[in-house]
């Protein structure tokens, strides 16, 4: 199985690389649920991102998305946690070959010492494509990511 990245699309029998990285996310319109991107997502700051979401969102939410917003991703992230969700399956967007579904943010009792901690926590889930995405490097992206998650200041560094 070829170890190739989340950047990357399936068409047929073909895996095509992709260079640039559109991040698509998926936005509850109330009567479907719509995937909008964000292009050259790679390249923006995070406030960048937030703030090209929020607007993105509205567009979309209101109908007046460009269709240049709602094609061409190559990464989905998609969250039902503000709907009380906890977890789930992602279903991928063909042509893309992954997928990260986040659930709510939940406070979790952990070991601190001799006593016990409260902590915020969200499940992840990554759907991918086995064609194009080795389990392995997909599990390194996931702890990675739940790393960052974990310790924000630590992408500063």
């Amino acid at each position: 199985m070829a170890e190739t990245d989340d950047r990357a699309h399936v068409v047929g029998d073909q895996i095509r690389p992709a260079v640039r990285v559109h991040l698509g996310i998926g936005i509850d319109t109330g009567g479907a649920l719509i995937a909008g991107v964000l292009a050259d997502a790679d390249a923006a700051t995070l406030a960048e991102l937030s703030a090209r979401r929020r607007a993105l969102t509205e567009r979309v939410r209101a109908g007046h998305a460009d269709v240049a917003e709602l094609q061409g991703s190559t990464f989905t992230v998609t969250n039902l946690g503000s709907a009380g969700i906890d977890a789930f399956t992602p279903i991928i967007n063909p042509p893309e070959v992954a997928i990260l579904g986040t659930g709510r943010i939940t406070d979790h009792p952990v070991p601190d010492g001799g006593g016990v901690a409260w902590r915020k926590a969200l499940t992840l889930s990554l759907t991918v494509d086995h064609r194009a995405v080795d389990g392995a490097p997909a599990a390194r992206f996931l702890a990675t990511l739940a790393g960052y998650l974990a310790d924000p200041a630590a992408l500063l560094r």
